[in-house]
């Protein structure tokens, strides 16, 4: 899935400087932009141009394929996209008018690009979807974990196709098991969509031009078919296991198929010093620019708070950090003063009563998290990484939720993978559901990762979503 982002992305960066280019040479000719061309002005024009072009589109979700199904949603989208990035130059340019290259050089840019980028988004939405380029699926398995991956190829968005399962000799074929084989899963895909099985998996695999084999076994000891996987294996089919491959689909991870062994032999996990270096940089500089900017503002959010409810301006509440030492995190008071009198912690629900008028306002548009800069500028938190939780919550779900203190190896962030993939969790389950994001983030943890994260939490905020 995130290799398709990243072929549109890299094809409208360039298609983003023609439009530019084109647009500024057509505007004034060859002859008197040459002459006016600035190496490091019209370096800096180009960048701006195509990081604002990138960011309203990832923001109006033109990169979004799976929602994009047909050429009416991806033009309003380019559209949204072009209107967000004209609103956005145009205050640049009102700021730093030496970034823009000339007076109508924006408009034609913008028209260009628009007309350049459905082009290319249209034939690859086209071509994507024709079968030839779905990569053909086997699974292995016929049990509930093999009919669960199988709706995960159906809603893939046309990136995977299946071509059917392949049964184990310990797996009823027709719905029937026979008393001598050891039956692993009850039959739990449609019978005629078995196409093979085991013994014969590289004849089965070749014939249906298969590109991918999954392996769904419920139970593998003595029943995986060793020989036959790495013949397939060989002749240079790839393989994975069900944990992979729902980690390459959904982006998070399949807790249920998770052992202590698969963390130690799993790729990913890696954190480099100079990764961290640079993490922790980025950290300092956003904190203390985001606190400058917002400083001003705090004596009006102040007084604000103090008119709607009594009680102080700030409120601090215990939270569990990295590796499990508690810290101080610090928000604009929401809640009433004695939220918590006589309840104890307990999770914010949907419309939570115990949420002030201006409360609500101050959640929906996020300020009330404005004061964990100071938490990040301190180095308790991070702007990229899993929402820290209190620790009586912590403890209860420690014991509950198998591996979920593996959480707490990196500093908690202002958000994260699962607050903009998941809405707010306000139980057990919930809690699950974002450790499968979280354990994602942190097997995965990179620059890319942390950008795509940041412009979604954006999103998220300008949108309103997830919010209690």
């Amino acid at each position: 899935m995130v290799f398709r982002e990243v072929i549109l992305i890299l094809v409208d960066i360039i298609l983003a400087a023609v439009a530019l280019l084109t647009a500024a040479v057509g505007r004034f000719g060859v002859t008197e932009f040459s002459d006016s061309v600035d190496g490091l002005t019209t370096a800096v024009s180009l960048s701006l141009f195509i990081a604002i072009i990138l960011f309203s589109s990832h923001l109006m979700e033109v990169y979004a394929f799976e929602k994009n199904t047909r050429r009416r949603e991806i033009l309003i989208n380019i559209l949204f996209a072009a209107a967000t990035s004209f609103s956005l130059l145009s205050v640049v340019y009102y700021l730093y008018p030496d970034v823009m290259m000339g007076r109508g050089v924006l408009l034609l840019s913008l028209a260009l690009f628009i007309i350049l980028q459905f082009v290319w988004h249209t034939l690859f939405w086209i071509e994507n979807r024709r079968p030839r380029f779905s990569r053909r699926v086997l699974i292995l398995g016929t049990g509930t974990l093999a009919a669960q991956l199988g709706e995960m190829v159906a809603s893939s968005a046309g990136y995977f196709s299946l071509v059917g399962y392949a049964s184990c000799s310990s797996s009823p074929v027709n719905g029937n098991s026979r008393s001598t084989d050891r039956e692993v899963d009850q039959l739990s895909v449609p019978p005629g969509e078995i196409i093979g099985d085991a013994d014969g998996l590289l004849d089965t695999a070749t014939r249906v031009k298969t590109d991918l084999i999954v392996a769904a076994l419920a139970e593998r000891r003595g029943v995986f078919p060793l020989r036959d996987v790495l013949k397939c294996k060989l002749n240079g089919i790839q393989v994975m296991d069900a944990p992979a491959f729902y980690e390459l689909v959904q982006g998070k991870l399949m807790l249920e198929s998770i052992t202590p062994g698969w963390f130690i032999f799993s790729s990913g996990f890696r954190r480099t010093s100079i990764f961290s270096f640079c993490k922790r940089s980025v950290d300092v500089v956003l904190s203390l620019v985001g606190l400058l900017m917002t400083l001003p503002v705090f004596p009006l959010i102040a007084c604000a708070i103090k008119l709607d409810s009594p009680g102080p301006i700030f409120f601090r509440q215990q939270r569990v950090g990295m590796k499990e030492k508690p810290f101080m995190l610090f928000k604009f008071r929401s809640m009433r003063q004695d939220a918590e009198q006589g309840t104890g912690a307990v999770w914010a629900g949907k419309n939570d009563p115990r949420v002030t008028t201006l409360g609500k306002f101050l959640r929906n548009t996020r300020i009330d998290e404005i004061p964990q800069l100071i938490n990040v500028l301190k180095g308790e938190m991070s702007f990229v990484g899993p929402r820290p939780e209190r620790p009586e919550f912590v403890e209860k779900l420690q014991q509950l939720i198998p591996f979920y203190s593996k959480r707490h190896f990196i500093k908690p962030g202002l958000t994260g993978w699962a607050q903009v993939r998941y809405p707010y969790g306000a139980s057990v389950e919930d809690a699950i559901e974002k450790l499968r994001y979280d354990l994602y983030y942190l097997k995965n943890i990179g620059p890319f990762l942390d950008t795509l994260i940041f412009f979604d939490t954006i999103k998220v905020v300008l949108f309103g979503k997830g919010v209690r």
